[in-house]
């Protein structure tokens, strides 16, 4: 089964089920990647696909730290709620201790020692995190491994 088909069979389930948030965050991510065929004019793959949910997400993330800072935290929880459900979609997501391996892994490959090798390095750590880290943290990491 392909992701938009799995996400069509859930969005369908829930709506069975009467659990309109899920349906409505299902069908928010169906219309993400509708839109991003339309625009694209071509039918996505699961990796394409999977590039628009890590968007979706990663733009929840953005928004709840708004909320946070406006002292919403009914949107922030709803937003929580919203990652925690299209996280499913995506493959496992890498712990910190994990992104930091593939990081030092690439230092070394590279022989970085400056921040000047940062897009050398970002170069091979992007492909191996896509879909299963986020931007920013993995960013930081480096720049961390790179600043030592």
């Amino acid at each position: 089964m392909t992701l938009k088909e799995r996400l069509q069979e859930d969005w369908k389930t829930a709506l069975k089920a009467k659990d309109k948030f899920k349906a409505n965050t299902v069908s928010m991510a169906k219309a993400a990647v509708l839109l991003a065929e339309k625009t694209d004019g071509v039918q996505l793959d699961d990796a394409k696909v999977i590039d628009v949910l890590a968007k979706e997400v990663k733009q929840r993330r953005d928004a709840m730290l708004e909320f946070e800072k406006g002292n919403r935290q009914d949107l922030v929880d709803q937003t929580k709620a919203e990652i925690e459900i299209l996280l499913n979609y995506l493959p496992q997501q890498l712990s910190e201790s994990e992104i930091s391996d593939i990081v030092r892994q690439a230092v070394d490959e590279v022989g970085a020692n400056s921040m000047k090798d940062m897009k050398a390095v970002m170069a091979i750590v992007t492909p191996k995190t896509k879909g299963r880290a986020d931007g920013k943290l993995v960013s930081q990491i480096v720049r961390d491994s790179l600043n030592k």
